[in-house]
């Protein structure tokens, strides 16, 4: 089997536990996700199954929606409902409406993130986290992320010495939305983390399409789980894409440098471009990067020795 199977992925589980389930349910090794979420988020978790697994790193590249509640009042270790409790400052005053657009506003667009401590960012070689459960902290390098938007979702809850808010928001990738929820937090005056998140879409793959594990099990027993399916071409809509005739696919499938089609005169450096032959995606290919007139592989995603 080939392709992407759309999971809603259930709280409590990492993304590579969803992973192995998923391989022993569908019987196979090359299964991978696109795009980690952590054990305390749910949503939209692409996985991808035989040749699809060499395409995960254009699905991931796709912008991303969540839905999350803020608590403002304390932080945790991990900026979310998981973390020990870090830094508390009582609420002294009521947070409006009006106060909280004014905040999310702000930090729409272009902003500086840093990643948190418990996170798989690699600095010197090693995870962010093995770090962090060694009791230590580290610079770590900070990251342009771009908010495209970020929403108030309802009311404002003042409740037990805490304010909590719902919102949404679309990102760029490589956004940590838990610190999204600290950065809030800071701008209103007060300590805060994430309670809740949810995915619901990456790229153009929408929760109301992901199935369950359960619905998964369901498929595979009752042979049904291929028909669930979504194609590489699915997958890869968001590509320009090039119609090749059989001789150029034969040089395709042998990874081959070819001549700059003429459609692609304009293509600028490093943008990925796909080769469709019959309504296949046959590999990724951009400009050569030291023979402009050239086109060179990225990805060949079906080759002669897969084909006999």
């Amino acid at each position: 089997m080939d392709g992407i199977l759309l999971l809603n992925k259930p709280k409590g589980m990492t993304s590579h536990d969803c992973v192995f389930k998923v391989r022993k349910l569908v019987k196979m090794k090359k299964v991978g996700h696109t795009g980690t979420l952590d054990p305390d988020v749910s949503g939209v978790l692409p996985i991808c199954l035989g040749r699809a697994t060499k395409i995960v790193e254009y699905v991931t590249a796709a912008n991303k929606t969540y839905e999350g509640e803020v608590t403002i009042g304390y932080s945790t270790t991990t900026e979310d409902a998981s973390g020990e409790k870090a830094e508390e400052k009582e609420i002294d005053r009521q947070i409006t409406k009006d106060e909280v657009l004014d905040v999310l506003h702000s930090l729409t667009g272009e902003i500086i993130q840093t990643p948190p401590m418990f996170s798989a960012v690699k600095v010197n070689g090693k995870r962010l986290y093995e770090y962090a459960r060694q009791g230590m902290v580290i610079e770590r390098p900070s990251r342009k992320i771009t908010i495209h938007k970020l929403d108030l979702l309802g009311d404002i809850f003042h409740k037990d010495g805490v304010v909590s808010f719902r919102f949404r928001v679309n990102c760029s990738k490589g956004t940590y939305v838990r610190t999204l929820a600290v950065q809030i937090g800071e701008k209103l005056g007060f300590p805060s983390h994430m309670s809740d998140l949810q995915r619901t879409s990456s790229g153009d793959f929408t929760l109301d399409r992901c199935l369950t594990l359960q619905e998964i099990e369901h498929h595979v027993q009752a042979g049904t789980v291929e028909e669930q399916l979504l194609t590489i071409e699915d997958a890869l809509s968001h590509l320009r894409k090039i119609l090749i005739n059989d001789k150029v696919a034969e040089k395709v499938k042998n990874g081959s440098v070819l001549p700059v089609p003429q459609e692609l005169q304009e293509l600028p450096d490093g943008e990925p471009v796909a080769l469709l032959h019959n309504g296949e995606i046959l590999a990724i290919y951009q400009r050569h990067p030291e023979k402009s007139q050239l086109i060179k592989p990225i990805k060949v995603l079906v080759n002669n020795q897969e084909l006999k």
